[in-house]
């Protein structure tokens, strides 16, 4: 009898979430983004526990399998029961774009909808949500052909830019003359499609994959930020790092690009015998630090309209907007 009423109260727990998910008219969702090492992770999975919310990984090494503790992936039990998108999705020879994270977002998006939850999208790669919620400009289809003349055009990378300036002065101001890449995609445009890039990316704007999305951001001294940075890389020593990196070079080899992310290669330089122990967690830390700094300036330059705070007072807006 005690069991089946506590069925009957799970059960009425789940309606009430249910109703109340319906009353509140359409599922909200938010992201939560800061700087690496700050806390998003785990303030993500305490709201989505009380707001009745999957998750969206926003990390561009948590999407490989086997990257679990250089990519400091939540555990199943740091994962608290909530449902994750986005983790353990790719090989790490595989490639990952925006394009593909707006795939996971759809999914995410389209489940929590049919699961009547909420999404909470959080991570430290704010280039992904910036592409979410700005779109993506069309790809150029080049044929062969054309990269073959492009090639050619470029052995004289002086005149090449010369005709930029002449053609598309907006395009040639905002780059380098010496810069042969962008100059190269300014040719594939005007050699594919027979207008300026300037030209064309006016005719093709990219269109947002998301509606208006709310960005909470969490703030840290950055004092304080680099012990957490020093004390999680310890940790992920402890927990077998230089072990898991062993097995994926000798997996995948060092050619694929993840192999070339902060923790990897420093743990490779260890291996190779160039580092001690000690030294390796030393650089690890330091370029960790200096990775939190650049998504602190692109959080900070990218995205306007921000809920900006300290983790505390961050929780307590977030339960509220919910």
């Amino acid at each position: 009898m005690i069991q089946s009423h506590a069925f009957l109260f799970r059960d009425l727990g789940n309606s009430l979430k249910f109703f109340s998910f319906c009353y509140n008219e359409t599922m909200k969702e938010i992201a939560i983004i800061g700087s690496t090492a700050s806390g998003k992770s785990a303030l993500a999975v305490e709201i989505a526990q009380k707001v009745h919310a999957n998750i969206l990984s926003l990390d561009s090494l948590s999407i490989y399998k086997g990257a679990d503790i250089v990519s400091a992936k939540p555990t199943i039990e740091e994962q608290g029961g909530i449902r994750h998108f986005g983790l353990d999705i790719l090989e790490i020879d595989a490639h990952f774009s925006a394009g593909k994270f707006i795939d996971l977002y759809h999914e995410a998006r389209d489940q929590s909808r049919r699961e009547s939850k909420h999404l909470i999208i959080t991570g430290g790669s704010g280039f992904y949500l910036k592409m979410l919620l700005e779109g993506l400009s069309q790809r150029v289809e080049v044929s062969q052909e054309v990269r073959n003349e492009i090639a050619v055009i470029l052995h004289d990378l002086e005149s090449a830019y010369e005709k930029i300036l002449r053609i598309d002065s907006d395009y040639a101001q905002k780059i380098s003359p010496h810069d042969r890449y962008r100059v190269g995609k300014w040719y594939e445009i005007y050699l594919s499609q027979g207008v300026s890039a300037t030209d064309y990316f006016q005719m093709n704007r990219p269109q947002p994959k998301a509606l208006p999305i709310e960005i909470f951001e969490i703030q840290t001294d950055r004092k304080e930020l680099r012990k957490k940075i020093e004390k999680r890389t310890q940790q992920m020593i402890s927990l077998g790092l230089v072990e898991e990196i062993f097995h994926l070079e000798k997996q995948y080899g060092r050619a694929p690009h993840p192999m070339k992310a902060i923790g990897i290669v420093e743990t490779l330089g260890y291996l190779d015998g160039q580092y001690s122990l000690e030294k390796t967690a030393e650089l690890i830390t330091t370029h960790t630090a200096q990775l939190a700094k650049r998504q602190e300036i692109f959080n900070h330059t990218q995205f306007s309209h921000t809920h900006k705070d300290i983790i505390y007072n961050l929780k307590n807006k977030l339960l509220n907007y919910f």
